[in-house]
């Protein structure tokens, strides 16, 4: 056994057979003579069993054909990436950084590395929903059959299939991986990187660990800091259990955080050294830099809640954290009403399989990996959880696809050791018998015959500190390496020694037992928030559920499901005839019992547990989804339904009147909360605005004739009572978290001389601008970008663009700034319903800036 292994995870040496010649072994008078039972045909040293393979791609299949079926129905999915996406098929530059439009007026609130695959996909298959959703899709499968080598390499191919099927099934990731915000490619970084780390542990390799650092650093460059919170738990696993020296391990780590540093650095370097004004302006920031950006937006500030210029989460006054996008902030975030269905169908399971697991491994040699695969995935999912559900800045419940993985991981090996441990802990022998074979480890029973007195077993002596696997031979006879063996009868187990596998065994099926039964009690607990969802699933789920463990518990009192021990105590010579046929019928009848028993009642619960979460991700496919904020799953009374905001079928969102935020009172049609005075879909504080009342035109004050923003394809977004159902409605926000589909008329005037402008339109938001944007294929400015909070451009900038003639027209109808950041998207629509004619395109306010072109 490889001394970095777990006695737990290395299999079993098997006992050599007798030699060619050797005499038959011979049985003592008044013994029974039953035949050894014969074993299945053993698989080639190293390979895994045949079922394996197939099982895998069976599962990988079913996993694509859950993220491609159907996807085209979402449309352009989150517009406001996928416009980036249009932008970069049509300029390298826009590509590189990421721009929100062609023309490079400003980038997207993130690093572009997302935009980059789906970009070349456009390219090659030109602008479709398909060209963009299906790269996202493929990241899914390639996670999953990623997080299966990760596990199955320590653990073995039923870990690793069942911590896949878990990954595949997490409605969130249902969700992400059909979707194409830049969660997808996060998820498939840190998935390949845990797994170099698997890699870089077994063998000390600072190639692997420099590999992980790569993945880490291009996972910066997909989501930024939310990609480093692995990197203590990465580390700190390397430094425990890799086997080789300490100098040489922290060489290893700052080799690899070197690597992290490279990977990352090179764009943001770019990026701060080329002049502001030979590229896009940095959105999300205020004063144009990414390193900005990286610390203050999309760094601490989601932490502390201080975000200049954001829209949601943060510490109000008063008040605790989160806000009307997140949920409160606290230790049960990751339960709660908003986020439990997405994510926590297996959270409580994860976190008792990991104490348990993390028990059984004991006191194990450091090099241990059975503890440090428990260790990595279960930092993993603590780390990433916790400051998830503690941070008071934006948090939305998609961003816990992160922890899909983790635990998925966690399940797979916590499942397979305790199954292992409880089924196999040793059977102690009958009164007047004296064992004689192998001295087992703890918690693993033997396996194979044991050779009769007078044949030598043959195979090296372990070295100290390993129990053997092999058996022990009788005594006078000379193991084959020279040593020479103990005289007299060898009991296999101390009575302290068994009492404590026993003990272990009994921990094990208890857990079990108790994983099921909770994760049972909470799927029952979050399949009751969609009362009206499937009802009957709900008590099918528990009484299955409840009814399985109990049946855990009744196998744990039937005989192993080996006769094995049985057959070696007979060999031996111990007891009578009569008594030895008393104790082998039952062994036999037993295990071969046990043995189907424990299958289909293991393959029950594992259904069980996975009925929920698979039903709400079947769910999650089947159902269109647009906008900013997606959900998975079905309407869940105070919280998000399917499409999430800014993409709820059927335009009404739930907890409140249309486009009210759930959990909030007094809002009204569309009305924000928390903005005193504000009339029916009004926000104070801006000057011209006008209510959006209650004929769905969904009107913004502070910019000029606020028009009526409609739907993506695919899905319809919440709108007001009258019109919600009715395509082309907005959600809430006033367009913010929404897109415009302009109607056949709109998109003929600002196709026009499209070729004489720089942008055919300006408006203020990037969701406001990337509707008008995919439908053109002409570059939109999108004022104060994503939350129209951003000085880009500023009121002198964009008159001198109106002068220059590279602006023809000026769309109402935006976003809102909102939390501090600059006013100037307001100064500038302020100065156009001042300086131009207002006129009205199929319901929506245009103005013509061409008027003003000079020269």
């Amino acid at each position: 056994m490889d001394r970095s292994e777990s006695l737990l995870t290395a299999q079993t040496a098997v006992p050599p057979a007798t030699e060619a010649g050797a005499a038959p072994p011979a049985y003592p008078p008044g013994a029974t003579r039953v035949p050894e039972p014969t074993p299945p045909p053993a698989d080639p040293p190293g390979r895994d069993p045949r079922w394996a393979r197939p099982a895998l791609l069976g599962l990988l299949a079913a996993t694509g054909l859950l993220y491609l079926w159907g996807l085209g129905a979402s449309g352009w999915g989150n517009a406001f990436y996928s416009a980036a996406v249009q932008a970069g098929s049509q300029s390298w530059e826009a590509f590189f950084y990421g721009s929100s439009d062609a023309a490079n007026s400003i980038t997207v609130d993130k690093t572009p590395a997302s935009l980059w695959l789906m970009a070349l996909s456009v390219r090659l298959f030109g602008l479709s929903s398909w060209s963009i959703l299906v790269p996202q899709a493929l990241l899914g499968v390639a996670s999953v059959g990623v997080l299966y080598a990760a596990v199955r390499r320590w653990y073995g191919p039923a870990a690793g299939l069942l911590a896949g099927a878990v990954l595949a099934l997490t409605p969130v990731a249902t969700l992400m991986f059909r979707f194409n915000n830049p969660d997808a490619l996060l998820v498939f970084l840190l998935v390949a990187a845990a797994y170099a780390t698997v890699r870089a542990v077994e063998t000390a390799s600072a190639r692997w660990l420099a590999l992980t650092g790569t993945l880490v650093g291009l996972g910066f460059l997909t989501k930024m800091l939310q990609a480093f919170l692995v990197i203590p738990v990465f580390a700190g696993v390397y430094l425990l259990a890799a086997p080789t020296g300490p100098g040489r391990r922290i060489r290893h780590l700052l080799l690899a955080g070197l690597a992290v540093v490279v990977s990352a650095g090179w764009w943001v370097a770019i990026v701060e050294l080329v002049p502001a004004s030979a590229r896009p302006y940095i959105g999300g920031s205020q004063h144009n830099s990414i390193l900005e950006l990286t610390l203050g937006y999309n760094g601490l500030g989601r932490i502390t809640g201080d975000e200049v210029g954001s829209v949601g989460g943060g510490a109000r006054p008063g008040g605790g954290g989160g806000g009307p996008f997140s949920g409160q902030a606290g230790l049960l975030r990751m339960f709660d009403t908003e986020v439990g269905g997405q994510i926590s169908w297996l959270l409580p399971a994860a976190l008792i399989l990991l104490v348990a697991g993390l028990w059984l491994a004991g006191r194990a040699p450091r090099t241990d990996r059975t503890r440090a695969g428990l260790l990595l995935w279960g930092g993993w999912l603590l780390v990433t959880g916790l400051i998830f559900s503690f941070m008071s800045g934006i948090f939305h419940a998609y961003y816990t696809v992160a922890l899909a993985p983790a635990i998925g991981g966690i399940v797979g090996i916590g499942v397979t050791l305790l199954w292992r441990a409880a089924r196999t802990a040793p059977v102690p022998a009958p009164a007047g018998v004296e064992p004689t074979g192998p001295v087992p480890p703890a918690g693993v029973a033997p396996t194979g015959p044991v050779p009769p007195a007078g044949v030598a077993p043959t195979g090296p002596v372990p070295p100290a500190g390993v129990a053997p696997t092999g058996p022990v031979p009788p005594a006078g006879v000379t193991p084959a390496d020279g040593g020479s063996a103990p005289a007299g009868p060898v009991r296999r187990r101390r009575p302290a020694a068994a009492f404590a596998g026993r003990w272990r065994g009994l921990v094990a099926t208890l857990s079990l037992t108790g994983t099921l039964a909770v994760t049972t009690w909470w799927s029952w607990h979050l399949l009751g928030r969609s009362p009206e969802w499937y009802p009957w699933l709900r008590t099918t789920v528990l009484v299955t559920g409840l009814a399985v463990a109990a049946l855990l518990l009744l196998l744990s009192l039937l005989p192993r499901t080996t006769p094995a021990p049985v057959t070696r105590e007979l060999a031996s010579g111990g007891g009578a005839g009569a008594d030895a046929n008393s104790l082998i019928t039952p062994a036999w009848r037993g295990g071969r019992a046990g043995r189907w028993l424990g299958a289909v009642v293991v393959g029950v619960g594992l259904a069980v547990g996975l009925a929920g979460p698979a039903a709400y991700a079947l769910q999650t496919a089947a159902t269109p989804h647009t906008g900013a904020i997606p959900s998975a799953g079905p309407f869940v009374a105070g919280g998000f339904g399917p499409g999430g905001r800014g993409g709820f079928p059927g335009g009404r969102m739930p907890g409140g009147g249309s486009g009210e935020f759930p959990g909030f009172p007094g809002g009204g049609n569309g009305q924000f909360p928390g903005f005193p005075g504000g009339g029916t879909g009004a926000f104070p504080g801006l000057p011209g605005g006008q209510d959006g009342g209650s004929n769905g035109t969904g009107a913004v004050p502070g910019f000029p004739g606020g028009g009526q923003p409609p739907a993506m394809p695919g899905g319809q977004n919440g709108g007001t009572g009258q019109n919600g159902g009715s395509r082309g409605q907005r959600g809430g926000m006033g367009g913010l978290l929404d897109a415009r589909e302009p109607s056949a008329e709109m998109t003929a005037l600002l196709t026009a001389d499209a070729d004489d402008y720089t942008w055919v339109a300006a408006t203020v938001g990037s969701n406001n601008a990337s509707g008008y944007q995919l439908a053109t294929g002409e570059p939109v400015m999108p004022i104060g970008g994503f939350n129209g909070s951003d000085p880009s451009p500023t009121l002198a900038q964009f008159q001198r663009y109106v002068a220059d003639g590279r602006v023809h027209y000026f769309i109402g109808g935006g976003g809102f700034r909102a939390d501090g950041g600059s006013d100037a998207s307001g100064q500038i629509a302020a100065w156009v319903a001042q300086t131009f004619t207002a006129t009205t395109v199929d319901g929506v306010t245009v103005y013509d800036l061409s008027s003003a072109r000079q020269g």
